[in-house]
Formats: structure tokens, C-alpha cells, sequence
């Protein structure tokens, strides 16, 4: 898995967690970068990768296939991608201000669906706060 800050993901609407092991990729480089190279037995339930700002995303050179969950700036679901595949290219969504990368099945299992309010926790060494 790439290295920055991390946080976790939790689906308001559901009342359940998309990731409780949340990296953000926030530079250019990591952006890029995202899951490329990682190996799937590091990308697990629970895990996942929070692309801001992005507006969509591609799986080039990665191995496993990942659910998606685009967001607009207020954190609504308005986009949905199950079980993208190796080298694909993703949808772009002007309205989307930011994409989460989560293990394949994830969206299933939270039910998570087009309406639905994500929360970001940024953790920080002494306390978490809402990004």
C-alpha cells in the first residue's frame, strides 16, 4: 500500500464503515500512483484509498479488481463502480470532487447506493477530526 495520512471512511445514511484503514492520497504523485503495483493480499476488507481531488480514476497496472465510490464535495454517493477490473479505464464525473478505492465487494456488503452521505476522519497522533 502507498504511505501517507490516514483515516477511515463511514457510510452516514447505512450506518456502517467502507474502511477503517483509510490512506489519503492528496499529491500529485500518490494520486497517480494509487493502488498500482500493490498486491491484492495488502488490499483487504477494511482497507481503502481516498483520492482527493479526483473526478474519476483507472486500474492500469494493478492486479486485482476494486469497488469505487465517487463523491461530490458535500460527501454525497453520486457515482458507483463494482468490481472494476485490472486496466480499465473509470467513468469521469464533473460533479465528483473526490473517489474512494475500496477491497471488491465492499460496496455490496454496506449496501452502499447513489444519495448516500459518506463521512472522512482524517487521524491525527493526538485526536481525529472530520476532513
Amino acid at each position: 500500500m502507498p504511505r501517507g495520512p490516514k483515516g477511515y471512511a463511514f457510510n452516514r445514511t447505512r450506518q456502517t464503515y467502507l474502511a477503517t484503514d483509510l490512506l489519503i492520497a492528496r499529491t500529485h504523485w500518490s494520486r497517480f500512483r494509487g493502488l498500482m503495483a500493490t498486491d491484492a493480499s495488502r488490499f483487504t476488507r477494511g482497507q481503502g484509498l481516498w483520492i482527493n481531488p479526483s473526478r474519476g480514476i483507472h486500474t492500469f497496472a494493478m492486479r486485482f479488481p476494486i469497488d469505487a465510490v465517487y463523491l461530490d464535495r458535500d460527501r454525497i454517493v453520486i457515482h458507483i463502480e463494482e468490481d472494476l477490473k485490472p486496466w480499465r479505464m473509470a467513468a469521469v464525473r464533473i460533479q465528483a470532487a473526490s473517489v474512494l478505492e475500496l477491497p471488491t465487494g465492499t460496496i455490496r456488503e454496506s449496501q452502499t447506493l447513489l444519495g448516500d452521505h459518506v463521512d472522512i476522519f482524517l487521524e491525527h497522533p493526538i485526536h481525529t477530526e472530520a476532513a
